[in-house]
């Protein structure tokens, strides 16, 4: 019993591994990383796709979750206003089959 207990945990826990739960903080010193958002697609480094409920937004494919309070979120964010202060640029997205990479070198950030 204890062997499927500690089974099921682990799959749920790999499951959760790259949700994509992010909260928003007001200061840079409070995130785990810095974005910018760029006017263009082609300029992103991620294409993000803002869904409407937690669930939505698992693996680490450009499917974020707003959340409300911080310690509901995975990674927090910080906003920045110049692209070379960012550590991420991205490309909020108008459908979920267009998020995703476009620079796999950045995917780190949100493991």
């Amino acid at each position: 019993m204890k062997n499927i207990f500690f089974i099921l945990f682990f799959l749920v826990a790999i499951e959760f591994a790259n949700a994509q739960k992010i909260y928003s903080v007001d200061s840079d010193y409070k995130a785990d990383f810095k974005v910018y958002v760029v006017s263009d697609d082609y300029k992103a480094d991620l294409l993000v796709y803002k869904v409407d409920a937690d669930y939505k937004a698992k693996d680490n494919n450009g499917k974020w979750f707003f959340t409300d309070v911080d310690y509901k979120a995975d990674k927090k964010v910080f906003f920045v206003n110049d692209d070379y202060k960012a550590d991420l640029k991205i490309y909020f997205v108008n459908a979920d089959y267009k998020a995703g990479w476009k620079n796999d070198s950045k995917k780190h950030l949100l493991n």
